[in-house]
């Protein structure tokens, strides 16, 4: 029998502070695309027993659902005191471990003991005894912090580090200097690569350019290292990115022109004119947008200027710190900060970075990865968004005003899933994505009452609301409203798609669809489906959000679009028309329906594999199928459920999201002419990307139309 062997890759530097974690995360959602399980491993760990935050960060992104304390080895303490039992320790736990997984993404220490010049050799001997190839990272600056690093450096590092994975019998299986000078990417990797002249094989060398954005501390990172404790300001912003400081111990004047974007400003605490002219700059348009104010010196603010201040009701976070100007400059420059779980901007700027530098292809035919028969979750959303970049096309948000819609935005822009829009004033949208620490610059921003747009927008929703009797004067009041205002923009080609919905109901997101766009040709009704990715595939339920109780033709339209949905994502239709009943065991009103839907599907395409009436433990478990519909194509094999009424739909759609765990995309809008999708008013910034990368995948690829002649379904 042939015994498949997982994938394994470890990943190694020959210092400290080279950027590891990122291209360890950059790697895992490589693997991630093409296999089902993949796991992550941690041979070394600072404690065992305390959090080692690389591991929760690769943990939160990977596909299963694996305990913390399976995935880490041994304790620097036990590989001092005895590091071959420490060895032996760390292969048994990887084996227990990779039981569980079809690939292991394995992460080497992080240098984080003092003059250690053994450690890359112990993570070679590491490497070498799990059998798992070594993608060494190399850092692009120098260790000590004096700057970047130059050719001949890293000719010279490189030759150093693979002499000692040779010596350990590690296989070197590419190598990423990480950090690099983005002016000499190339140069740095051809002197690594010159470090491989007189090898028998030379290895790719991929280079990725330093972003001072993921290096950078978040502000409350910053105040921890300065003791100090905030007084007022908006709390979400701390987990901003400090980009730099400025210290305001001089003049008003001499202050105002150092400010930066982003920057931590240091202002004494007795220094009541620079606090409050720090803040009005803030506000202010004309100057950058900052991270924060901490007042030093342990001086508190007098009460006229506290009242002052709150008065300004000012978001930015101002803390207290009782150190000295000078140590607290020196402890916010020695504050380094890291690639954290929950920072969503350093997660898409580190993804985009590893995708733009590293060819991710070579890397799989390298590990020798085939493509996995299953679809987990996570690689149904790494699809999707991958497949919605290629497309690049135009989508409209119009709910600028919603924090949710604004990180989803500055996500989408970061990982170039598509071009966006964003409806509302821009001042406010641009200055409230810079407190929140977004990057938006790529994102068009258009006011509803653009008074060039409004007027086109009018004109034609007279025109095509015109045997309603709508006025233009009329429609300069309606199109100022977002959701009337983004359907117009899709409807004139300003846009490719619309998502809206998570500061508004349905009916007032796709009410102006259903006036402007409407349904495409052969289409009665608009309806919609869930792509419900369960643990190894994904199906489509329709219809669970629009439609109440559909006609027997109507529930035909909902099987015929919800067939072509599946395939726009890549699902190969195998339509299961779901009752009570399965086959001709059952009668009523209700069975007559769907039987009858269930024909009129098979005669206007009998391309399709379709089946009903069908109950649903018939349509998904092949043993009930073989018993209650034996001859059928679709029986157990089904991937498109059309339940015959609204009830059913979404109770069974939840049920199933609940119960097995499955991952609920959608609702998905369809039957429309173009792409509108609406959103849960509770929905989360993962919802949202998602839901732009499925629009944006139903404006590349449109419903096909109904064949003319199709030929009989097998």
């Amino acid at each position: 029998m042939l015994v498949t062997v997982p994938t394994r890759i470890y990943i190694a530097s020959a210092e400290g502070h080279t950027g590891k974690s990122s291209i360890a995360l950059g790697v895992l959602e490589t693997l991630t695309r093409e296999i089902g399980r993949v796991g992550v491993f941690r041979p070394i760990s600072r404690s065992t027993t305390e959090p080692d935050y690389v591991l929760e960060l690769l943990l939160a992104h990977t596909s299963l659902d694996l305990p913390y304390e399976d995935c880490i080895g041994v304790s620097y303490d036990r590989v001092h005191s005895d590091p071959e039992a420490a060895l032996t320790d760390i292969v048994s736990r990887f084996n227990e471990l990779e039981r569980q997984c079809d690939a292991v993404v394995i992460i080497g220490s992080d240098y984080t003991d003092v003059g250690s010049p053994t450690e890359l050799s112990y993570n070679a001997r590491i490497a070498a005894n799990l059998g798992a190839p070594v993608l060494l990272v190399l850092g692009g600056r120098r260790a000590d912090g004096s700057g970047a690093r130059t050719p001949a450096d890293m000719r010279q590092i490189a030759e150093l580090t693979s002499t000692e994975l040779r010596l350990a019998h590690a296989s070197l299986l590419a190598v990423i200097v990480n950090r690099a000078d983005p002016e000499r990417l190339s140069e740095l990797a051809a002197g690594v690569t010159a470090s491989f002249d007189d090898e028998s094989q030379t290895v790719p060398v991929w280079s990725i350019p330093e972003d001072p954005f993921l290096v950078a501390p978040t502000v409350a990172a910053v105040l921890a290292s300065t003791d100090s404790t905030m007084v007022s300001g908006d709390p979400a912003l701390l987990e901003r990115e400090a980009l730099g400081t400025v210290i305001a111990a001089m003049s008003l004047e001499n202050v105002l022109p150092r400010l930066t974007e982003g920057a931590v400003v240091v202002v004494p605490g007795d220094r009541s004119d620079v606090i409050v002219a720090t803040l009005l700059a803030h506000s202010s348009e004309t100057f950058p947008s900052l991270a924060g104010i901490i007042l030093n010196g342990g001086i508190a603010l007098p009460p006229q200027i506290e009242r002052l201040v709150s008065g300004l009701q000012s978001t930015l976070p101002i803390a207290t710190s009782p150190l000295g100007t000078y140590e607290t400059a020196l402890r916010i420059t020695q504050t380094r900060g890291r690639l954290a779980a929950d920072s969503q901007r350093k997660y898409d700027t580190a993804r985009a970075l590893f995708d733009n530098n590293v060819n991710g292809a070579a890397l799989l035919r390298l590990l020798q990865v085939n493509p996995s028969s299953v679809v987990t979750p996570l690689m149904f959303e790494y699809n999707l968004l991958e497949k919605a970049r290629n497309s690049q096309k135009h989508i409209v948000l119009p709910e600028g005003e919603d924090d949710r819609i604004l990180r989803a935005a500055s996500s989408l822009l970061a990982r170039k899933v598509a071009k966006l829009t964003i409806l509302g004033d821009e001042s406010a949208i641009r200055a409230r994505g810079a407190e929140l620490g977004l990057d938006l610059s790529e994102a068009a921003i258009i006011s509803p009452f653009d008074e060039v747009l409004r007027e086109r927008f009018a004109e034609e929703y007279a025109r095509v609301r015109s045997h309603k009797g709508m006025t233009v004067l009329q429609a300069m009041d309606t199109v100022t409203d977002v959701s009337y205002f983004g359907t117009m923009m899709v409807h004139l080609g300003l846009a490719d798609g619309m998502v809206s919905g998570a500061t508004h109901t349905t009916a007032h997101t796709i009410r102006p669809s259903f006036e402007i766009i409407k349904t495409r040709p052969g289409v009665s009704v608009v309806s919609s489906v869930f792509l419900m990715a369960l643990a190894d595939r994904v199906l489509v339920y329709g219809d669970c959000a629009v439609n109440p109780d559909p006609t027997a033709e109507q529930l035909a339209d909902i099987a015929i679009s919800s067939s072509e949905t599946a395939v726009q994502f890549g699902i190969e239709p195998r339509v299961a028309m779901l009752s009570y009943s399965t086959g001709t065991s059952g009668s009523g009103a209700d069975v007559e329906k769907v039987r009858t839907a269930t024909a009129i599907v098979t005669e206007r395409r009998p391309d399709l594999l379709v089946a009903g009436p069908i109950q649903y433990d018939a349509a998904a478990d092949a043993t009930v199928a073989a018993t209650k519909m034996p001859d059928s194509k679709v029986a157990g094999r089904a991937t498109v459920f059309i339940f015959p009424d609204l009830n059913t739909g979404n109770n069974t759609y939840k049920a199933v999201q609940r119960s097995a765990g499955a991952v609920a995309m959608g609702p998905v809008l369809q039957g429309l002419n173009k792409p509108i999708n609406d959103l849960s008013r509770g929905a989360l910034v993962g919802d949202i990307i998602n839901t732009v990368a499925i629009t944006a995948i139903q404006a590349a690829e449109p419903a096909a139309p109904e064949p003319a002649a199709a030929k009989p379904a097998a």
